[in-house]
């Protein structure tokens, strides 16, 4: 079931993203990139982890988001049995934000 995402095309737009320097710049790429409902849906599936990690129920998540039941469970399976994409992020950003609150 699983396809092997890690390929020469995959690298070259991993290396186009870690090349952008702001928000700014984040909202030109991926407006040219993506649909607009394509990164409708990657906010909302962040939004639900956030969510999730913060321990709200499917149905406070399912009024805030929107998401479906079905989308909040597949973010919920990837936050405790994925590759921790997620924690990783999450500690990285709450990093940052103390560091911003210490200055």
């Amino acid at each position: 079931m699983s396809k092997n995402i890690r390929t020469s095309a995959v690298d070259h737009l991993f290396e186009a993203i870690l090349s952008l320097k702001d928000a700014e710049e984040c909202y030109i790429f991926f407006e040219d990139i993506c649909t607009v409902n394509e990164l409708l849906s990657l906010s909302q599936r962040f939004e639900v982890a956030k969510m999730l990690r913060n321990h709200n129920t499917y149905l406070e998540i399912a009024e805030k988001t929107g998401a479906s039941t079905a989308t909040i469970s597949r973010v919920n399976r990837s936050l405790n049995y994925g590759n921790d994409g997620y924690d990783m992020v999450f500690a990285r950003m709450k990093d940052t934000e103390t560091s911003l609150q210490q200055q």
